[in-house]
């Protein structure tokens, strides 16, 4: 088929394609991501900077004992030579007692100005574990119109600092404190590959990385320019070019200016990378930082452990935007109020199935469905299993069919309607939705639902109200039954006989001219224990009309009468 797009009018002679990488063997893309990699959390310094209002001490507290309640093992705690606010809180934490796990180190930003570096590593005094983490931007357009520098000049600037902050940790720190050293040519993504390796070289010639002693390489796609796969192969390059790799921890600081930060860090795994740093839910300058929620739930949906605990993923979203003073997005992956929800009728239809599935996989296998692999379509996870109910996973509107609202009455109410059953009682929610618009929940539903088929014994319809019964076998195995009814608002008895009670209950409506044909007939138990009440689902053809009834009730013969009346009052409704 022609394709009848058109030229736009955009100005696309201002922008030029971003450079491929010359790696013709690349490996990457035959790999796996089998294992969690190292997590760095910088919402408390990437994230909180680029906030309207940044966090106050004691919101930057709580997102700090929540990241590390997560299981966040490495935490980007400020930027302390920015300002006072985040000198005093790194020490806040440090000075008292157990509010840094001893397995947890912290991390510090820094430029490379030798009065902020001072600062810097001044805030660290009595840390257990830390890490200053210097950067400079290399990339040509910040060597030419911010720095006006050549790359000896840039390099040296990278050089300089990683030895200044060698001197004032020997000169400040003392010996309990774990000290570790990252660095990151800023603006990776636009500094030429060549450049980025000399520069990195020269960091790690005065660091001095070997065993027992790893410099961390960050290489941040501080503006994202490129495809996740050229991402890729960058990453890929400079872990083949790098000396001393094993003693290098390599990083990717993604951001999502192109919005794919998610598949540019997963892919920079698969290339090598070890450590991921990012940010809650996406926050960050622009567009965000990566997604660290994403990225872990991503793995945990592969059954790889991402070594975090999500389980409660609402309590995370509450600190989340009480810290951040901001709202996730309804739609955000795994967190949002509708991300594990389905309008559609055909989407909810197989939701339905896939429930009924797991359950019967289970039970054929006599283990519970949380033993099972999880495979209901349109639900990646379970939600279960980050704290969420399956109340919400269907909701009901004018795009939906009878599997969404069977769904929503077996999930809420135990009733699992017969297939005929859905498609009539379906019709009379889409006559509701039509009429009304808008989303119709759960109890509109059952509103619905107990007034066509359960009318309230108080204010009752209908011709026929049971109100007792007797039934007795012969020795022909023929039944009679003794039914004591209210028929057109007079008490009466009705008598009949049959091959069970429902045929002989039949039997006795034709005394007073009702004529019942069985069509259908299931049950089911809505519960276990001795308190167990059971559902009858009767189909009939009654003076023409075909029709649906049910009965609830502990006696299963009652759940069956009842449900030959609540066909027989719909009928003459």
């Amino acid at each position: 088929m022609a394709n009848r797009q058109q030229p736009s009018s955009m100005p696309i002679h201002k922008y030029g394609r971003y450079e491929q990488v010359d790696i013709p063997d690349r490996t990457w893309p035959q790999n796996r991501v089998t294992t969690a990699p190292r997590w760095l959390s910088t919402d408390l310094r990437d994230g909180n900077q680029a906030l309207i209002d940044p966090m106050s001490p004691e919101r930057k507290r709580r997102m700090f004992d929540q990241l590390v309640k997560m299981g966040y093992k490495e935490i980007e705690v400020g930027f302390p030579a920015s300002g006072q606010t985040d000198f005093d809180f790194v020490r806040s934490i440090i000075e008292e007692p157990g509010a840094i796990p001893d397995d947890v180190t912290i991390s510090v930003l820094t430029q490379a100005r030798e009065d902020l570096i001072e600062r810097t590593v001044e805030s660290l005094k009595g840390a257990k574990r830390a890490t200053v983490h210097l950067y400079n931007a290399t990339a040509p357009v910040f060597r030419r119109v911010v720095f006006r520098g050549s790359k000896d000049d840039i390099k040296q600037i990278a050089v300089d600092g990683t030895r200044l902050v060698m001197e004032y940790a020997e000169k400040l720190l003392g010996p309990e404190t774990e000290f570790g050293y990252q660095y990151s040519p800023e603006i990776f993504t636009d500094t030429e590959l060549d450049f980025a390796l000399e520069v990195c070289e020269a960091v790690m010639d005065v660091w001095q990385p070997g065993p027992g002693r790893e410099i961390i390489l960050n290489l941040p796609a501080t503006v994202e320019r490129s495809t996740p796969s050229t991402h890729a192969d960058r990453f890929e390059w400079m872990g083949r070019n790098l000396s001393r790799r094993e003693h290098v921890c390599l990083s990717v600081h993604p951001h999502n200016d192109r919005g794919t930060a998610v598949a540019a860090a997963e892919l920079a795994l698969m290339a090598g990378a070890d450590r991921i740093e990012g940010c809650l839910f996406g926050q960050g300058e622009r567009t965000g930082n990566v997604d660290l929620v994403t990225l872990g739930m991503n793995l945990f949906s592969q059954g790889v452990d991402p070594q975090i605990d999500f389980s409660d993923i609402d309590e995370i979203r509450r600190t989340w935007e009480y810290c951040n003073q901001m709202e996730v997005h309804p739609r955000h992956p795994y967190v949002g109020d509708l991300v594990y929800t389905s309008f559609s009728g055909s989407h909810q239809d197989a939701i339905k199935k896939g429930f009924d599935a797991m359950e019967a996989d289970a039970a054929a296998k006599g283990v519970t469905v949380d033993d099972i692999e999880w495979a209901v379509p349109y639900l990646p996870i379970d939600p279960k299993d980050v704290g969420r109910s399956y109340e919400a996973v269907i909701r009901v509107n004018s795009q939906s069919g009878k599997g969404g609202i069977a769904y929503v009455l077996k999930n809420d109410h135990k009733l699992d309607l017969p297939r005929r059953m859905q498609i009539e009682f379906s019709k009379l929610i889409q006559a509701k939705t039509d009429a009304e618009g808008g989303e119709v929940t759960g109890g509109d539903i059952w509103a619905v639902f107990q007034d066509e088929y359960l009318p309230n014994p108080e204010n009752p319809w209908g011709r026929v109200q049971v109100k007792n019964n007797q039934s007795t076998t012969d020795t022909d195995g023929v039944d009679t039954l003794k039914v004591e009814a209210t028929v057109d608002g007079q008490d009466t008895v009705l008598t009949g006989s049959g091959n069970g009670p429902i045929s002989a209950f039949f039997d006795a409506l034709q005394s007073i001219g009702i004529d019942v044909r069985l069509l259908d007939y299931q049950e089911h138990t809505m519960s276990e224990g001795a308190s167990a009440q059971a559902a009858s689902y009767i189909e009939c053809a009654i003076d023409g009309k075909v029709l649906w009834g049910i009965g609830i009730d502990a006696n299963t013969t009652r759940a069956s009468l009842k449900a030959v009346v609540s066909a027989v009052n719909r009928a003459a409704r």
